[in-house]
């Protein structure tokens, strides 16, 4: 607990009127309480109502779970401090990645935030703020390599599932995460415009995609059988995909390079930065520029062209 006063006699005064009132236990419910509330109370009420209103919410319930079942639940907010999340911290660092740590610790941060803001808990502070949260994981710079996408076809066979290829092209294509291409409708898909629009999305904007000669080839060739226009869960999408890539030989590359992928071939097709995040739907640039990941020889390509002098 804390006050400004304009002297120190006026601030001596109300500390030793508060000290009394603690000797008593005269203090105001509220703060009586935060010797018996604990930090599982706050998580709990969090994962009630605020957790189910986030598009992740399925899994920060499992991070909140986890969360429950550490002793870091069990401390009294009346007596919590910075230590107490460092260890918790510390014991996470010990089984996991520091970015699955970073991200347990973010949503612990948010808990006492929304406790001390919206809940009118008296925390002192955000402990989460008192240490250092393990920075996120480096940017990951892998791209289709010469061959590899050839290599990837070429393991197509008829017992693979028959979404793969043409998933796969529109992920190039397209710049769409796995997610928006499995909720993609083709009643949002507009052929003759050239778009395809997504009114969920990541960030929680809806966003219109524009799609590439490639792309309106792909979806034309497609039939239109369900409402989806990959009727399949994301999970099944995972397995095929790790199948084949373990099939083709390609290692190392993920789904989600796809889209690292598809933002550096905007930018080197010459589209301008807010044109490929429109596309991408990156609304911070940082982010956009995590995802970029130019060929240094096709830069040199086009400084060749440009500095050609005319004939």
């Amino acid at each position: 607990m804390s006050k400004s006063f304009p002297t120190k006699a006026g601030a001596a005064a109300w500390a030793r009127a508060l000290e009394a009132q603690i000797d008593t236990a005269d203090l105001s419910p509220a703060i009586r309480d935060l010797r018996t509330m604990t930090v599982a109370d706050l998580l709990r009420r969090y994962e009630e109502e605020v957790t189910p209103t986030k598009r992740g919410a399925l899994y920060e319930k499992a991070r909140i779970k986890f969360m429950l079942g550490h002793k870091v639940a069990e401390e009294r907010l009346g007596s919590l401090s910075g230590a107490a999340v460092a260890r918790y911290r510390d014991d996470r660092l010990k089984t996991v990645k520091p970015a699955t740590a970073r991200r347990e610790l973010v949503i612990l941060r948010h808990v006492f935030e929304v406790a001390i803001k919206e809940w009118s808990i008296p925390l002192p502070g955000n402990p989460v703020k008192a240490i250092k949260v393990p920075k996120d994981s480096e940017a990951r710079d892998r791209r289709l390599e010469h061959g590899e996408l050839a290599k990837l076809f070429g393991a197509i066979g008829p017992r693979t599932a028959w979404y793969l290829r043409p998933f796969i092209i529109l992920a190039i294509e397209t710049g769409m995460r796995r997610g928006e291409l499995v909720s993609l409708a083709w009643a949002h898909v507009d052929l003759k415009k050239r778009t395809a629009k997504l009114p969920t999305t990541k960030n929680g904007r809806p966003r219109i995609v524009p799609l590439t000669p490639r792309a309106v080839e792909v979806l034309s060739s497609l039939e239109r059988s369900a409402a989806r226009v990959f009727p399949v869960k994301e999970d099944a999408v995972n397995l095929a995909w790790q199948r084949l890539r373990s099939k083709a030989g390609v290692e190392g590359l993920r789904l989600h390079d796809l889209r690292h992928e598809a933002v550096s071939r905007f930018f080197e097709y010459g589209l301008s930065i807010p044109e490929v995040a429109l596309i991408s739907g990156h609304r911070d640039l940082r982010m956009l520029n995590r995802y970029t990941h130019l060929r240094p020889e096709t830069v040199a390509e086009k400084l060749a062209q440009a500095l050609q002098e005319p004939s």
